[in-house]
């Protein structure tokens, strides 16, 4: 199991980075944009269609490494006060509901992507982008956050017996050079 965790969370950083480097993209893009716009009087063509498509690598990066930091939010005030047991169930309950919803956004977008892909699916405007890499990356990251979901519920459902805290993952940089990659197992 821990090999199969170790590739996850390193999928999952990586792609992270991605989505990183794309927010960074994005921003330098928007400020070239309104630099252009309203000083040079010279608009730098498709920075709102490359963003559009962008904000998926966004979205869908940060989605599986706070499932692997247990970072999503939940009502602390309530689960902190339960026994171990009760927070492992409420996890376990949390992670099949995540899986139900990621299980239908999985078969949807994959349907949706091979769509987009089969009529070559562009953005309208000067600059035609492809949208299928966006509809594909939504799908790959949807796939990522499954395969977290049911390395939680794995690891979850003994906690229900043991009552012992969860081990929540902190995959640094500096594990995936040293190979170790972070976190649970």
């Amino acid at each position: 199991m821990k090999p199969i965790s170790r590739l996850v969370e390193r999928l999952a950083f990586v792609v992270l980075l991605i989505g990183g480097l794309g927010m960074l993209m994005s921003m330098f893009l928007g400020v070239a944009d309104i630099v252009g716009t309203q000083i040079l009087q010279v608009p730098v063509p498709g920075p709102r269609e490359l963003t559009e498509s962008t904000m998926v690598v966004i979205v869908f990066g940060a989605l599986t490494y706070a499932q692997i930091r247990r970072a999503h939010i939940r009502v602390e005030l309530v689960y902190l006060r339960m026994p171990p047991r009760m927070q492992a169930a409420l996890d376990v309950l949390a992670a099949l509901c995540g899986l139900l919803f990621f299980g239908l956004l999985l078969w949807q977008s994959w349907n949706e992507a091979l769509y987009s892909y089969q009529i070559g699916e562009a953005t309208v405007g000067l600059i035609r982008f492809p949208l299928w890499p966006a509809r594909f990356v939504l799908a790959a990251g949807t796939a990522l956050m499954i395969a977290r979901l049911v390395l939680d519920i794995l690891a979850d459902v003994p906690r229900i017996v043991s009552g012992a805290p969860p081990e929540i993952a902190d995959p640094s940089p500096s594990d995936f050079r040293d190979g170790t990659g972070g976190g649970r197992g």
